[in-house]
């Protein structure tokens, strides 16, 4: 967390690196902060004290946030290798497109990194709600120090057809297109 943290305000303090390079490194040392407070903050507690048990809302929580930051992860991985990719293949090109004094190239940036977040947000609460809609046979107990999407869907007494087809459906498009973007480029 420090390490990134230190990526973050050495980008903001530098105005040599304010490229989409670093714009997208910074944006994605913060999701890094962010995923791994997601699921250590837990496993600390869990360390510390002899309750091992996580509360059904804070397993929600924890599943919503988690999925929004490896979406999100995903997502710039996949902006910062086509930016990469860019770069590596047209210098000349990237120079001129890319400059920092382009106002253009900058809202472009911005505009793909929001993008990424709400198509992480929507996609997380999608299936948040989907798995709010189940019902649990007590007791339910998950092997993990985090919830997992699939763990907790695959504890329920419903049915889970639906929700095993939106989550399939999801990662084929979700991270299939970024991982296919990343080795494409």
């Amino acid at each position: 967390m420090i390490g990134n943290l230190i990526i973050i305000l050495v980008i903001i303090s530098d105005s040599h690196l304010h490229t989409p390079m670093y714009f997208f490194l910074s944006n994605l040392s913060f999701i890094g902060i962010c995923f791994t407070t997601t699921t250590i903050s837990k496993m600390l507690v869990n360390i510390q004290t002899p309750s091992k048990v996580i509360t059904y809302v804070d397993c929600i929580i924890q599943m919503y946030f988690f999925m929004i930051f490896v979406t999100l992860d995903d997502f710039l991985l996949a902006m910062m290798a086509y930016d990469w990719y860019v770069a590596i293949c047209h210098p000349l090109h990237y120079s001129v497109i890319m400059s920092p004094s382009t106002l253009l190239s900058y809202q472009i940036c911005v505009l793909l990194v929001l993008l990424s977040w709400v198509m992480s947000f929507l996609t997380s609460l999608l299936h948040t709600l989907m798995t709010l809609q189940l019902s649990f046979c007590p007791p339910v107990e998950i092997p993990h120090f985090f919830c997992e999407l699939n763990q907790v869907v695959h504890l329920t007494c419903s049915d889970t057809f639906l929700n095993d087809m939106v989550m399939n459906f999801g990662s084929m498009l979700l991270v299939g297109g970024p991982l296919s973007g990343i080795l494409y480029s």
